[in-house]
């Protein structure tokens, strides 16, 4: 497993763009807009209804309810049926993007992804200043739900491809299958497969008052029981239709599949939104048998925890005892730095967006003077500035005559301490363009690794100034 950089951009939408419409559940009128965002902010759900218009990300860990959609809550603010519209922007390739609501749930539409596909390509798709990072699968990963039967699983593939399989065992829908070979099919193949639901489920939906905004246009209705005559009259009074009747395919009319395999399709679309909330795109093929919410939104949360502790273990591959790229004298032709104040010694890796160095860290250095003499621990601050010194090579690689530059931190953002370091350990440093580097102004990420586990992370903003 690892997480890769790409040569593709992320993309975020140029323009502004709203819909509206009714909540299936609560049945009232709800506005959508989705926004531009910013790279690494992926998606998330904001509600402008609500004081301080708090914002929900969309996130598997968020994750509370999945008995008819999949619902969101963070600190008290939900957000329910986000399936749909989160398989819209996965669909059309949107890496970061806001969604804003004035209520707990997007507008149902038509069942479908199909009219937010529209919103996100009137809104024009643009690429944004950073490439993105997938989750590439090199062994299969699985979750089984044991009560349901069904079961979800990721392997190996070159792309992102998604197949499901449902079988409901009733003879009016039965056995089907859908896949989708490649994200760019989804517009065409998935994005207009609307929702569906038995006859025996809209009767219960319907008697406990759960399914307000439903209609015969926005849910295909298949009839798995024989419609008495009791069911025919709610059935009128709930879709404000003078008559309901059943078509020879089983489903009730006033509505023409828009595929054989509907139900299949629809069911794949709700993974691909579903697998959104694992927050990093993938590079491998899911198979879904008998997908639902619960089991899509589980699989989701351990794809997310995998990601996460692939992240914080992703420890360079670097043979310490190897000839470096630079030692320690071709170091300070670069750095400025000096002893006490130089805090790496060799460089093992060097590319236009990347840099791995190390240091061995010994008893003789200064700071374990006075930093906890009796219990030597490296003060974090300066991890923290060895990290900046490994990301100094990286930015100052870019000038024909680095001797003649300095480099000046001007941000330090999301700093976190891991382990402890001490005496006799060997330190790693990895740090990563967040987004190229313009007019010498530098944005990375840094890692800090010892003992084979990540031991610190910060974000890293510098400027480089030529010596006067």
């Amino acid at each position: 497993m690892a997480i890769v950089k790409t040569e593709q951009r992320q993309k975020t939408i140029k323009n502004e763009v709203s819909l509206e419409g009714v909540g299936l559940h609560t049945g009232n009128l709800v506005k959508l807009t989705f926004k531009p965002a910013p790279i690494h902010s992926g998606f998330a759900f904001k509600r402008v209804d609500l004081e301080g218009n708090p914002v929900i990300e969309a996130d598997a860990n968020y994750v509370t309810n999945t008995q008819r959609g999949t619902c969101l809550e963070k600190n008290g603010v939900t957000i329910q049926t986000c399936e749909h519209v989160l398989a819209a922007l996965v669909g059309m390739g949107v890496d970061n993007a806001i969604i804003e609501l004035n209520a707990s749930e997007p507008p149902i539409m038509d069942g479908s992804s199909k009219f937010f596909v529209e919103a996100i390509e009137k809104a024009q798709i643009v690429e944004q200043d950073a490439v993105r990072e997938v989750y590439v699968v090199t062994d299969i990963i699985s979750y089984t739900d044991e009560e349901s039967g069904s079961e979800i699983l990721v392997m190996p593939s070159t792309e992102y491809k998604v197949t499901t399989m449902v079988d409901f065992g009733t003879k009016v829908l039965g056995t089907q299958n859908a896949t989708l070979n490649q994200v760019s099919d989804f517009k065409d193949e998935i994005s207009d497969s609307r929702t569906f639901s038995f006859l025996h489920e809209l009767e219960m939906l319907l008697e406990n008052g759960l399914i307000k905004g439903g209609d015969l246009n926005n849910a295909i209705v298949y009839v798995d029981k024989k419609l008495s005559p009791e069911t025919m009259e709610k059935l009128k009074v709930a879709f404000n239709k003078e008559s309901i009747s059943v078509k020879p395919n089983g489903i009730l009319d006033n509505l023409t599949l828009h595929h054989p395999n509907e139900a299949a399709r629809h069911k794949l679309l709700d993974v691909v939104g579903d697998l959104a909330l694992i927050g990093t795109p993938i590079q491998g093929k899911v198979i879904a048998n008998k997908p639902g919410h619960y089991i899509n939104t589980q699989f989701a949360k351990k794809m997310s925890k995998i990601i996460k502790n692939e992240r914080r273990n992703n420890v360079p591959n670097i043979d310490i005892n190897q000839e470096p790229l630079m030692d320690v004298c071709q170091i300070m032709n670069i750095l400025p730095h000096r002893q006490p104040f130089l805090f790496i010694d060799k460089i093992f890796e060097l590319s236009d967006h990347h840099v791995i160095g190390m240091k061995n860290v010994t008893m003789n250095e200064s700071f374990f003077q006075g930093h906890f003499p009796g219990a030597p621990v490296m003060p974090g601050v300066i991890i923290v500035e060895a990290m900046a010194q490994t990301g100094g090579i990286l930015v100052l690689s870019t000038v024909p005559d680095p001797e003649n530059y300095l480099t000046f931190f001007m941000k330090i953002d999301n700093v976190k301490f891991k382990q402890k370091v001490v005496p006799g350990d060997t330190l790693l440093f990895k740090c990563e363009l967040i987004t190229p580097i313009r007019r010498g102004i530098c944005h990375m990420q840094g890692y800090a690794y010892a003992n084979g586990k990540l031991c610190a992370e910060a974000e890293l903003m510098a400027q480089i100034s030529k010596v006067k």
